[in-house]
């Protein structure tokens, strides 16, 4: 097959009136060759490969060109794309040629469409970065994990803080940026985010928000902190973001092995460590901790610990006395039913409130009741009749779980005539020494298949003896 510049050659000694034999004597390409030449389309210098190969058709076909339109759509949805996942899209499409042709290619197109990029540098404590990023992490026995990550950098001293995070929602955002805030010493001018569904539920195209998510707009309103959301389509804004997580997946979890979750915990505080007093910084030529005081003499402090930060939500106390949050159900006073409640979550607590009426919980998991004793009582007294007070009592002793609800099935099933006298008196057990005592003394009790008010009053003084006098 002859090249670009042989074609070239033959179609200007045409035009210049040479024969067909003078040009096979100055070129050596054969005359038949030279007359099927000057039938293609004239070649503009300038053209590469592929285009005149495209346009005279001739040659054998290019498998990458076929892909020229799916490449230069992704690359201008997305400039910063990797030529790896343009190739991994040419792939699906059907290209089945050579990866290096393909990298080639889109390096030409890439080249040939890329604008000018500025990247913004910071200045001290003015901007910090935050990203989320999720990584597929396998063990040294095999096992694979996915493992969810919260990365912060500060832009003028590259002051790095990375953890692993349960999930990528609006809460674990906040106290995982609340815990990197207390770590480098304070609160920036600005927090810069990738992932505006994050923070943010609508917005329009040119990147206005038109609503943020409400957990989010609360907390950073409450810290005095300002935020700048990157958009598609906005490279001179996304490329640093993006690249710290990149650079996180790279430089840590793609370059270790892991035994288990916790030797990966070990080694990323290691990590976070070294490449913040250590390592120099490409972009600055120095240690991020020889930067980072210029960035803390700027930083404004928290007003709040991260410990002690409460996330506010909505709920409405239902006709049953209780809040639901996250799956978890609080118990309120009888007489708040029906009122809009505020929720102010803490990493371990729920504090209810609503109206003049408020009640502190240990935060539940999904499916879990928190029942303060206070509230029993209350309700009891809100019911009316002899039956309606005998059937609360029973619903609170189920409202233990389902070994109690084991246990009173067999109960009523047992002495149908008298259960009620039993939870009656298991029911002022409860509320004298609490739901973890009752509730061991009925799974004692369930072992021993005893059932009845006075097995579980002895199971109580048995734990009670055990555990020995208050202090």
């Amino acid at each position: 097959m002859y090249s670009m510049i042989q074609r070239y050659t033959v179609q200007v000694l045409r035009q210049g009136g040479l024969t067909r034999e003078r040009i096979h004597e100055l070129t050596g390409i054969s005359e038949r060759s030279i007359s099927r030449m000057g039938g293609e389309p004239e070649i503009v210098p300038g053209d590469d490969e592929v285009s005149v190969r495209k346009v005279s058709k001739v040659g054998a076909p290019s498998k990458v060109a076929a892909s020229r339109d799916l490449i230069v759509r992704l690359l201008t949805d997305k400039p910063d794309m990797t030529s790896v996942e343009i190739i991994h899209q040419m792939k699906t499409d059907g290209y089945e040629g050579k990866p290096s042709a393909a990298f080639a290619f889109i390096a030409k197109l890439r080249k040939a469409s890329r604008d000018f990029v500025m990247r913004f540098e910071g200045l001290p404590g003015e901007f910090t970065q935050h990203d989320f990023g999720e990584v597929i992490v396998q063990f040294t026995d095999g096992r694979r994990k996915k493992i969810h990550f919260f990365a912060t950098r500060l832009k003028y001293s590259r002051w790095v803080e990375v953890n692993i995070v349960p999930n990528q929602n609006a809460e674990t955002l906040v106290r995982a940026m609340l815990r990197h805030f207390a770590a480098i010493g304070g609160i920036p001018l600005l927090a810069v985010f990738d992932r505006p569904k994050t923070v943010a539920v609508k917005w329009r195209s040119d990147g206005t928000v038109t609503q943020w998510n409400k957990t989010f707009g609360d907390a950073v309103l409450r810290l005095g902190l300002g935020v700048e959301l990157c958009w598609p389509y906005s490279p001179e804004q996304k490329g640093s973001v993006e690249n710290l997580v990149k650079w996180v997946k790279g430089s840590f979890f793609k370059q270790r092995r892991f035994v288990d979750y916790d030797d990966l915990q070990m080694q990323l505080e290691d990590w976070v460590r070294e490449v913040n007093t250590e390592t120099r910084c490409r972009a600055t030529g120095l240690i991020p901790s020889q930067r980072i005081e210029a960035d803390r003499r700027r930083l404004r402090p928290l007003k709040t610990a991260p410990e002690d930060f409460d996330l506010r939500f909505q709920a409405v106390v239902r006709p049953t006395a209780e809040v639901f949050f996250e799956g978890g159900i609080y118990t309120m006073p009888p007489a708040s039913i029906g009122m809009a409640a505020d929720l102010h979550v803490y990493i371990d607590k729920v504090r209810v409130v609503a109206g003049t009426h408020e009640a502190l919980h240990d935060r539940q998991a999904p499916g879990s009741r928190s029942i303060l004793p206070q509230h029993r009582p209350q309700q009891l007294a809100e019911v009316r009749g002899k039956r309606g007070k005998r059937y609360l009592r029973r619903e609170h002793i189920l409202q233990l779980g389902d070994d109690a609800e084991l246990y009173v099935t067999e109960l009523v099933h047992r002495r149908p005539d008298r259960w009620h006298t039993d939870t009656d008196r298991i029911h002022d057990l409860l509320q004298r020494h609490g739901d973890d005592m009752v509730l061991d003394a009925i799974r004692r009790a369930q072992r021993n298949q005893t059932y009845g008010g006075e097995y579980i009053a002895a199971m109580v003084a048995e734990l009670q003896a055990q555990s020995g006098p208050m202090p």
